[in-house]
């Protein structure tokens, strides 16, 4: 049985490394292994996963197809639009 996919908002850089390396982890994945994958060093795929900040939109979006999320984008449902100022 599959499970059903899920989907987080995220509102700061800090989330969205939490959820790079849990998913990561989840496919039982290497950071060697990923950096493979998306064409980056390990060296550096340690650094993003700390400073996710400094991940370019082309890098974030190859590390999500690499494994398996998809980004969408969205008006937040009934939330006030604020400034998040850490981005």
């Amino acid at each position: 049985m599959t499970s059903a996919p899920f989907s987080q908002p995220l509102f700061t850089a800090t989330q969205l490394s939490q959820l790079l390396v849990a998913s990561r982890k989840r496919r039982k994945l290497t950071q060697a292994e990923l950096a493979q994958r998306v064409g980056l060093s390990q060296n550096r795929i340690s650094y993003l996963e700390r400073n996710p900040e400094d991940l370019s939109f082309r890098q974030l979006l190859s590390w999500c197809a690499a494994i398996g999320l998809e980004l969408r984008l969205g008006e937040r449902g009934g939330v006030e639009s604020t400034s998040v100022s850490e981005w």
